[in-house]
């Protein structure tokens, strides 16, 4: 079965959500807010994505950081403030067992 995490208010998320619904894919949603994050998981995303890949840069959050947390991010503070703010994360992330998907795409789920 599917696993797709992120923050159940997120509008990529109820749109990745509604998607797996409609077509019928069996999965278990995980909000980071409410089920929690651990810094196994968020170590399990980067090993397939890598840390640059998980980090929203374009995200609200992102712009609310200092710009001395912002400057020379490295793999270690970045995880770290992602475990601190999960809404730093890209969202939604698919994990279909074989992979890791970040994201949504119509097309890149269909493929699935």
């Amino acid at each position: 079965m599917y696993r797709l995490y992120g923050i159940k208010n997120c509008d990529t998320v109820k749109k990745a959500r509604k998607y797996l619904d409609e077509n019928g894919v069996a999965y278990q949603f995980h909000d980071f807010r409410a089920d929690g994050l651990t810094f196994e998981l968020l170590e399990y995303f980067e090993a397939g994505l890598g840390w640059n890949t998980l980090l929203n840069r374009s995200s609200t959050s992102w712009r609310q950081l200092t710009s001395e947390q912002r400057d020379g991010i490295t793999r270690t503070t970045a995880l770290q403030l992602m475990l601190d703010i999960p809404t730093l994360i890209k969202r939604p992330v698919l994990d279909t067992g074989d992979q890791l998907i970040i994201g949504f795409k119509a097309d890149l789920y269909k493929q699935l």
